[in-house]
């Protein structure tokens, strides 16, 4: 089955806004089985949509999202009603339902009435033969046509998500979704490995020859190895993956789509941690606590920017800052034992650094991080000199911290 997206909006277009749709439904279109061939990025400009329409006119499924909205430049399902040779009718009873979520949110917010019912008209206009979607926010979606079906969904995400959950359960959709078969996917994480070092690996193994598609990322400093592969394929997969291993095994870190961050939080099990961090500025607490369930185990952390700081918040000796400097492993270590000791966590981790662009020296560069990672079986001690922007460095280092308590964990089994 081939499927594509396309994604409306002239202030996707422009980066003004990021397009998170397309990524989203082709990872659910792939639950189905599908595998999306293009995602196609276009202004609210009706030549651009139908452009696009005819670049996956041979395609079995499209689906749009944006420009569904109540403004002159919300033309998607127009488009798509002319595209497959229908016109458009109100449909009076949806015009009411949209007019009473619409009524509702002036009642709220306030607004003229005349505009906002001119709007809710405007939406109430339906692809003749086309099945509704029911509006999750204002906007109906529909589903139009066949050879391609075209599902049009609209532009914000909560609302797009929500709108999904319902149309794969409608005919003609749901029919099309169950005879795509399945997919298996997999993705192996590991860190640290360079691209350099996997393409090497991937020539070796002949990766032409194999019969899926080997997609390899870095993202955040690891190195992912998507694959995705049809079930009478699972043989060469399991193969594949064993050849890995063999090859790289020793720090691959997640072989079940884990990320760093989830594997850490497994690892805390029973566990406390608590941060003092100069550089990072907050970055690596925020890690720590970006997941549900994370106050089982963050007790709290210190953004200690300033030696003063260090000094009366995580109980760092002036002395040491004054023989070694700031950014220097001693420093590091008494940050980790006073995020420990302040806040009698289990773990500690203190984090000292030159993010840049400005501050390094000869001797500490920009990019130079010193980190500790403390636990009452153990000490990881490492400088780090770390590429990229000064954001690049900061996101890095909160990275090279996970895999630091990842490694200190696992010695405690």
């Amino acid at each position: 089955m081939r499927a594509g997206i396309v994604v409306t909006g002239t202030e996707v277009l422009s980066g003004l806004i990021r397009d998170a749709n397309g990524p989203w439904l082709s990872e659910a279109l792939r639950s189905f089985g599908v595998s999306v061939e293009q995602i196609v990025v276009v202004g609210d400009r009706p030549d651009d949509v139908r452009r696009a329409l005819d670049f996956f006119a041979d395609f079995d499924l499209v689906l749009t999202t944006g420009g569904l909205g109540p403004t002159a430049d919300d033309l998607t399902a127009e488009v798509v009603a002319g595209w497959h040779g229908t016109s458009m009718v109100l449909d009076e009873a949806l015009e009411e339902r949209i007019w009473g979520i619409v009524n509702g949110l002036r009642k709220r917010i306030g607004g003229e009435e005349a505009p906002m019912r001119a709007g809710a008209r405007k939406q109430a206009h339906v692809p003749v033969g086309a099945v509704v979607l029911e509006p999750k926010g204002t906007a109906p979606g529909f589903l139009v046509g066949s050879s391609p079906l075209v599902a049009v969904l609209p532009g914000p995400p909560r609302e797009l998500q929500s709108m999904w959950a319902d149309a794969v359960k409608v005919e003609p959709l749901a029919s099309l979704l169950a005879s795509a078969g399945a997919l298996e996917r997999r993705i192996l994480r590991f860190f640290p490995l360079s691209e350099p070092q996997i393409a090497a690996t991937l020539r070796e193994l002949d990766e032409g020859s194999l019969p899926f598609e080997v997609t390899t990322c870095l993202r955040r400093g690891e190195l992912e190895v998507a694959t995705v592969y049809r079930p009478s394929e699972a043989a060469a997969y399991e193969s594949f993956e064993a050849q890995l291993r063999a090859r790289h095994g020793e720090v691959l870190f997640s072989d079940d789509g884990a990320t760093i961050d989830e594997v850490v939080q497994r690892g805390l099990d029973g566990l406390t941690i608590a941060v003092a961090e100069s550089c990072t500025g907050g970055l690596m607490a925020g890690r720590l606590t970006d997941l549900a369930g994370s106050s089982a185990h963050v007790l709290g952390g210190f953004v200690v920017y300033s030696n003063e700081a260090k000094t009366k918040f995580a109980d760092v000796d002036p002395t040491l800052i004054e023989a070694h400097g700031a950014v220097s492993p001693e420093v590091a270590q008494a940050l980790a034992f006073g995020a420990r000791s302040r806040f009698g966590a289990d773990l500690g981790i203190g984090i000292t650094g030159i993010a840049g662009p400005g501050g390094g020296t000869p001797e500490k560069p920009v990019g130079t991080v010193c980190l500790c990672v403390e636990a009452p079986w153990g000490r990881d001690d490492r400088v780090v000199r770390l590429p990229g922007s000064r954001a690049d460095v900061r996101d890095r280092t909160t990275t090279v911290a996970l895999h630091m308590l990842r490694g200190l964990l696992a010695q405690r089994r």
